[in-house]
């Protein structure tokens, strides 16, 4: 009888946990799948594991690899290069490289090996295009080799084993078996644009499906009525010729049309597309969607040629995780979730000098913040977020700042500044001026909101990001700043609603959480931060 009744018991017990799993692994994909900044998506699979890159340009490590096993949770698994030395420029050093480093990385697996190609998006030899390589996506990555400049490139490992990218606006070229450089005199103009093809057409993403050769690229007109759209290009041979069809023209989540990423399979059979949308002061976010096989074409959306607000998941048991994190500081490594404004100085930060805390050293005297080495980042994310540190200020120097920022080409900061013996806390807004051609910082606005004098030598700071849409086509990008002097108690300082931009003409990306440490009289003081604190909400 007790046997029975244990059995019972039993199956009940595996009834119950059964459905906690199917409820907790059949949740909904949302989108943004990535409510962060994550341009220029290319996307692969190997096994059962995805695995994206995007562009992060001027920060560093460059070139995130993400990983997912169900293409709703996403983690930093490791970063294609760690720092770019082709100028003093990428270390602060005689300019700047704002808006400019690492773009539109192309991903690709290829017998058992990993291959990466991005181009800086500069001119001479700091904008030659790279090719990686890699036994697994996690790295480590070695340089295969470099040649010329390619916009916006794909590359494509035919069936034959014939290497090309594609690049710009309809330009192909041959590569060499070992991936050297191109075979001279293959160049290609595979198509030519049609007449309402007269604004961005970029963004090359090649892929091979049935014997058909595929072209995905973002394609926008800039006159009334005209939309960006993704379109594709299709051929029975790589070298044309082409015909076109438009694969996706849809706004989403009340804001506008979205265009440029690629397409890809399941294990399943199944296929989607990951696009990116434009959200303002988050940046650029990621959109899954369905992608049907439709008369041969990839269309895009849902049976409405629409972007979903649900996808239906990929059950797989993969734990809840993000690319955005909180941090105790307490491993000796800086985790993959962080990144440096520009190359950062090695000797001037620590994670074991102070167990448990952060040190970020001045190195040099600066003027503003956006010349100021080693400033540490981490994305924003939608629709709301929070970033928060805590920070001893008992050995910094006269002169030196230090802080917690909304950094972007317009900043809004909590800077704590050591002034003679006064230690003062300030809310600014900052606004970046930046050279056209080499994108060198040649003016710095600062307004002070707000001056709190501070009597102890530690602080809290935290910054709140609201990106949720506001109904006039665009999101609030609001940020608001408070400080506490017991991590208990916040006092709301400065600006209550300050305007986070995006702006493509100077950073070109979302803004970020930003740490810093920096001199403006004398070098060698330093802080430690105790925590990164994050939280997110999905509503």
């Amino acid at each position: 009888m007790r046997y029975h009744i244990l059995a019972a018991l039993l199956l009940l017990s595996a009834t119950a946990n059964a459905d906690d799993y199917a409820t907790l692994h059949t949740e909904k994909i949302q989108n943004p799948v990535l409510w962060a900044d994550t341009p220029d998506p290319d996307i692969l699979r190997v096994g059962d594991t995805y695995y994206l890159v995007s562009t992060t340009m001027h920060l560093m490590p460059g070139a995130p690899v993400m990983a997912s096993k169900d293409l709703k949770n996403w983690e930093t698994v490791g970063y294609i290069f760690d720092r770019l030395t082709d100028s003093p420029k990428y270390d602060l050093q005689q300019g700047t490289v704002y808006g400019r480093g690492q773009w539109a990385t192309s991903l690709k697996y290829h017998n058992g090996r990993f291959y990466a190609l991005l181009a800086p998006n500069e001119g001479g030899p700091m904008g030659d295009t790279y090719i990686f390589t890699a036994e697994r996506a996690e790295g480590p990555w070695t340089i295969l080799s470099r040649m010329r400049h390619f916009h916006d490139c794909s590359l494509f490992f035919d069936d034959d084993n014939r290497v090309y990218v594609i690049y710009g606006t309809g330009e192909l070229m041959e590569l060499k078996p070992d991936l050297s450089d191109v075979i001279e005199g293959t160049h290609r103009r595979i198509f030519q644009r049609e007449e309402d093809e007269r604004g961005l057409l970029e963004g090359s993403r090649m892929v091979k499906h049935n014997g058909k050769y595929y072209l995905l690229m973002i394609s926008h007109t800039y006159a009334p009525g005209r939309h960006r759209r993704e379109v594709c290009y299709r051929a029975d041979d790589i070298h044309g010729p082409y015909e076109k069809q438009v694969v996706l023209e849809s706004e989403f989540g009340g804001f506008p049309y979205e265009a440029q990423g690629t397409i890809f399979d399941t294990p399943d059979g199944d296929w989607y597309g990951i696009i990116f949308q434009d959200r303002g002061g988050v940046g650029r976010v990621l959109t899954l969607m369905p992608c049907r096989w439709i008369n041969g074409w990839p269309m895009l959306g849902d049976e409405n040629g629409r972007v979903p607000e649900t996808v239906r998941p990929l059950v797989s048991g993969q734990p809840e995780t993000g690319i955005v994190k909180s941090d105790d500081f307490s491993t000796p490594r800086l985790g993959l979730h962080w990144q440096w404004n520009h190359n950062p100085i090695d000797d001037a930060w620590s994670l074991t000098e102070k167990p448990g805390h952060l040190r970020l050293k001045t190195s040099r005297v600066v003027d503003n913040l956006y010349l100021a080495p080693n400033t540490l980042t981490q994305r924003m994310e939608g629709p709301t977020c929070s970033g928060g540190i805590v920070l001893d200020l008992a050995r910094m120097k006269d002169g030196d700042c230090t802080g917690l920022a909304a950094f972007n080409g317009d900043t809004g900061a909590l800077t704590v500044k050591r002034q003679g013996k006064r230690f003062v806390l300030e809310m600014s807004e900052m606004a970046v001026q930046l050279s056209e051609r080499d994108k060198e910082v040649t003016k710095v606005d600062e307004k002070v909101v707000e001056t709190v004098a501070l009597s102890q030598t530690k602080v809290w700071l935290r910054i709140d990001a609201d990106f949720r849409p506001n109904g006039k086509g665009g999101g609030n990008d609001a940020a608001s700043f408070y400080y506490s002097l017991d991590g208990k108690q916040w006092t709301q300082i400065g600006s209550p609603d300050y305007r986070m931009r995006f702006d493509y003409r100077r950073f070109f990306m979302g803004s970020k959480f930003a740490i810093f440490c920096y001199a403006t009289k004398k070098s060698g003081g330093y802080v430690d931060i105790d925590a990164f604190d994050y939280t997110r909400s999905t509503k």
